[in-house]
């Protein structure tokens, strides 16, 4: 277990080597209520992972054969990037779901990438024997008490960019993200887990009272397609009394949409999950509540988010997509 402590003692570890990220203050005309959005897509290599990846290394005896990780794409930056600056080796093993955006910014980044299995579960049992072998540090995505920490020093920043709050809206995988700013943010103001409908995973286990698998499918499956909650995760959640909702992709490929058309805010659907939850109802705030939402990545394809252009059908004529269509929802679902 994790709390405020160690989330400080990591905020002091990675002191200088992660950026402080933006927040954004948006007025209701545009979410029904006034809401900070956290721009942690702004951070180096496009979400929060290098927080919790420089914390799990900086925490632990360096390996002469260097880091090891396994990622849908977003924690393997991180981990790369953080083992490029201490002068490491790093290994990273993606799942073939993985946008090749990702992938070939992995390679930028001076990382040896293994592409193993489907999903993030059979990268991960892949990186795990290669561990085994080599003796390289494993620096887990997402069920490490260094890595949820490190991510945790989100919410320090946040404390202090936007004052008290009520409620912090988080996007939940495997839950090292949501876990950390728990920990931080304990008994100060409430945290909200935003799932996709499609990975339940901290959903599925609050309701079972213990970590379970889930199916893994849907828009955001690249970045929050952990098959199973993290135990340090449902060990905050249950301690802290954390509640999960559920959005629908829709919801999800409408608030990338919103983000881009009305903020020029260049998020991927996983980064978009948590603001979802505001815009279908699934998080409905109360009158005056004090509230933020975590956008938590951006390595995406921008020409995803330009709208379609107009088709001629049989008859020659000339049609626009259907309005509200989601954009670029195939080539992040198969």
């Amino acid at each position: 277990m994790i709390d405020r402590r160690d989330v400080e003692h990591a905020a002091a570890r990675i002191a200088g080597r992660v950026r402080r990220t933006p927040v954004m203050e948006v007025d209701s005309s545009l979410l029904g209520a006034p809401t900070i959005l956290k721009l942690e897509l702004l951070q180096r290599t496009g979400s929060f992972k290098v927080r919790g990846a420089f914390n799990r290394i900086l925490s632990a005896e360096r390996s002469a054969t260097g880091v090891i990780a396994a990622s849908g794409g977003n924690h393997g930056l991180g981990t790369a990037h953080a083992a490029r600056a201490l002068g490491l080796r790093a290994e990273i093993f993606v799942p073939e779901s993985s946008p090749t955006v990702k992938v070939e910014r992995l390679r930028a980044l001076g990382a040896h990438v293994t592409i193993a299995g489907a999903f993030y579960a059979d990268a991960y049992q892949a990186s795990a024997a290669r561990a085994a072998v080599t003796g390289a540090l494993v620096v887990h995505a997402y069920d490490q008490l260094e890595v949820a920490a490190g991510q945790g020093t989100l919410a320090l920043e946040l404390e202090q960019q936007a004052g008290a709050l009520d409620t912090v809206l988080v996007p939940v995988g495997g839950g090292g993200l949501v876990a950390g700013i728990a920990a931080a943010l304990e008994s100060r103001c409430q945290v909200v887990a935003v799932e996709p409908e499609r990975i339940s995973t901290l959903h599925s286990a609050l309701a079972a009272d213990r970590p379970v698998d889930v199916p893994v499918a849907g828009l955001a499956a690249d970045s929050l397609g952990a098959r199973r909650i993290g135990q340090v995760c449902f060990a905050i959640a249950k301690r802290t009394g954390m509640r999960s909702v559920l959005v629908p992709d829709d919801a999800i490929a409408t608030a990338r949409r919103l983000l881009w058309d009305e903020l020029r805010v260049t998020a991927e659907h996983g980064g978009a999950t948590a603001l979802a939850a505001l815009l279908c109802g699934a998080y409905e705030p109360a009158a005056g509540e004090r509230l933020a939402v975590v956008i938590s990545g951006g390595n995406t394809d921008p020409g995803t988010l330009v709208a379609p252009k107009p088709t001629a059908d049989s008859s020659g004529m000339v049609q626009d997509a259907p309005p509200g269509a989601p954009v670029g929802v195939a080539e992040q679902s198969a």
